[in-house]
This record gives C-alpha cells, sequence and structure tokens, in this order.
C-alpha cells in the first residue's frame, strides 16, 4: 500500500493512473479536491478496489495519522500543492498554507508514523517529495542548467512556498532520519491538464477560436516533460533512490513559449481542417506578468547516471499526443472550463493590455 497526496489532480491523477496500470500494489488517495482536483480523472477507476480514495487536507493531522495508522502504508508520496504561479502573485495566502503548513503538517504524522514502525518497515520506507525546477529561479540564455546543487532563488510566491516545503523535507531527513526523496521537476503537459497552464489552455481556447494569450515577447523558456514520463521517473525514484537525496527530472526539451504554441497551432491546424485557419491567428500578446522567470532548464544526467531514467518522450511526440488526448477528451475540458474557472480567466487576463 502507498499513499498519495493531491491524486485527483493533474500529475498526481496520471500517476496514480499509470501506477494500477503497471502492479497490483493498492493507491490511498488523498486529495482536497479544490478547483484543480477531479475525480473525473479518476472515473476509470471507479469500480477498482485497489483505488481507495479520501477527501481531505494534507494539513489534517487527524485525518493524515488515521490513514497512516488503518492502512498502514510503505510510502507516502506528495503531489498534493497548490501550483500556479499567477493565482499565487493573486492570493500567495493559499499557497503558503498547503505548500509550507500543509507539507510540514504531513511531515509530522510521517515521522510519528515511521517511529513506530518495526526496524524493517523503517528502513524500506520512504516519504517522496515532489517538487519543481522553479525553487532555482531563472537562468540567463547562456547558464548551464538547474542541477541538483543549484542555490535556491525562488522568484514567485508559489516558489518561495515550494522552496520552503523543500527545506523542511530537507531538514526532517537530516534531523530526524526520515527517510526522505525529493523531486524537482521541470514544465509537465499531457492529459488531464487544468486548462489555465500554458499547453492546456492553448488547445482550449484554440479550439474554440478565442484569443491564445502570450505573456510579453513570448521568448520565455521552458523545459518541457511529458507527464508521463515525469510518473515513470518518480516510480523509478521511490523504488531506487537513495535517502535523503534530490533527483532533478526533466525532458531534455528547451522551447520558448511562444515556439510552443505555435506548434499547438500547426498541430491543430493538420487535425481541424475544416476549422477557420491558420490558428496562429489568435496569437495575442499580453501585458507580462510581474517577475516572470526568462529560462528554466533541467539538467537530468543525475537521475540517469545513478537510476538508469531518461524521457521516452521528445516535444514533438508528446505534444502530439496531447492535442490528440483534448481533442477526444472535450466533454472533460468542457466540465473543466466552467464556473471558477472562468472568472480566473476573467480575473487574470481582462486586466492586462493585448496586442
Amino acid at each position: 500500500m502507498i499513499l498519495v497526496t493531491g491524486g485527483a489532480g493533474f500529475i498526481g491523477s496520471n500517476f496514480v493512473l499509470d501506477w494500477l496500470a503497471v502492479n497490483d500494489e493498492p493507491v490511498v488517495n488523498l486529495d482536497k479536491l479544490t478547483y484543480a482536483g477531479n475525480l473525473d480523472n479518476l472515473a476509470s477507476l471507479g469500480n477498482d478496489s485497489r483505488h481507495i480514495f479520501v477527501r481531505g487536507d494534507i494539513g489534517d493531522r487527524e485525518l493524515v495519522g488515521g490513514l497512516l495508522n488503518n492502512h498502514r502504508p510503505r510510502a507516502i508520496l506528495n503531489f498534493a500543492a497548490e501550483s500556479h504561479v499567477d493565482r499565487s502573485i493573486h492570493g500567495p495566502a493559499d499557497f503558503v498554507q498547503t505548500n509550507v503548513v500543509g507539507t510540514f503538517n504531513l511531515l509530522e504524522e510521517a515521522r510519528r508514523y515511521w517511529s513506530g514502525l518495526a526496524d524493517n518497515e523503517k528502513n524500506a520506507f520512504r516519504f517522496l517529495h515532489v517538487s519543481t525546477d522553479e525553487v532555482y529561479g531563472s537562468l540567463g540564455p547562456n547558464d548551464p542548467p538547474f542541477t541538483e546543487t543549484t542555490p535556491y532563488a525562488p522568484n514567485s510566491p508559489y516558489s518561495a512556498s515550494k522552496a520552503a516545503s523543500d527545506h523542511l523535507v530537507r531538514a526532517y531527513h537530516h534531523t530526524y532520519g526520515l527517510p526522505t526523496l525529493t523531486t524537482n521537476c521541470s514544465n509537465n503537459y499531457g492529459p488531464y491538464q487544468f486548462p489555465e497552464k500554458l499547453i492546456a489552455l492553448m488547445i482550449l481556447n484554440a479550439t474554440r477560436d478565442k484569443p491564445l494569450p502570450v505573456y510579453g515577447d513570448g521568448q520565455n523558456i521552458r523545459d518541457w516533460l511529458y507527464v508521463g514520463d515525469h510518473c515513470d521517473a518518480i516510480r523509478v525514484v521511490l523504488a531506487g533512490g537513495k535517502a535523503g537525496e534530490t533527483y532533478n527530472i526533466g525532458g531534455w526539451n528547451e522551447k520558448t513559449n511562444l515556439d510552443v504554441v505555435h506548434t499547438i497551432c500547426a498541430i491543430l491546424d493538420e487535425c481541424l481542417p475544416v476549422a477557420q485557419t491558420p490558428h496562429a491567428r489568435l496569437i495575442s500578446f499580453v501585458k507580462d506578468r510581474p517577475g516572470h522567470d526568462r529560462r528554466y532548464a533541467i539538467d537530468a544526467r543525475k537521475i540517469e547516471r545513478e537510476l538508469g531514467w531518461k524521457p521516452k518522450e521528445n516535444f514533438e511526440t508528446g505534444i502530439r499526443k496531447t492535442v490528440r488526448w483534448y481533442l477526444d477528451n472535450m466533454a472533460w475540458v468542457d466540465n473543466v472550463a466552467s464556473g471558477n474557472y472562468q472568472n480566473w480567466l476573467a480575473q487574470n487576463y481582462g486586466e492586462r493590455d493585448v496586442s
């Protein structure tokens, strides 16, 4: 048995689905079901006894403690987080509460539970914390990619809150001996991503003939990682990672935001030939967000060297799979792209100048 937190979100739900597709070890899935948590992501597991869903907050120590005592997991995988930079700018308090205080409470209950295990179970137990490359700050155009020893320099409330949680996880290993693992990933994309992030938003808007808002000059660079590759890497780290270590997970796919949007438009031109084309005509440049990091890039050589992992998808194959998934699952898109999500889009983009 493993305990997954945030397992109804984008990366967490992909991990749960992939986990149960490749082995029979049951999953207890704890998720608060905020705007980005969606049980529709897990609909295929509705009658699967290996999946036990619990709605709740990682900050609820009584609930977490009860789950640990009752289910006796051999590992905790912490995906639970507020994760959108723009939302953190508008409302940083939720990010501090979930990412910092929530992780602290989860660590406390994990430490209590782990301390009571028999020696062989203590040695086998792992607390795997899923984090982001944004904790490292921003790179210049010629800087080498982030490594596991790059100093932290977070520039947004979101990345600062994730940096704080990373430091707590590290401290619980070095102070208490809790066998932790931390992974720092680059930008994920793929099925079930809530359409506030760049790729999902561009696909959604383009299919509806709406503007494609690109921040600033569109030259911000990210390293893109297909979510299925990320899930595979996490399984590898859980199975073979050394306690106390950090592993960077990247896709070796640096692209400017504008290049990403043009690629999506070109694929949609192929897939939707009866639509008004080219879709690139919908691109609009909007006022940049405050403190927008210019470039991220991950050096993923450590995980390849020590654990033998490297991504299977390149950007060209991964983005085509992603666009196809959204086109084939428009009912899911319509369900999430309503209500609070529409209010959020109006708040975030409505006040920005469009050109």
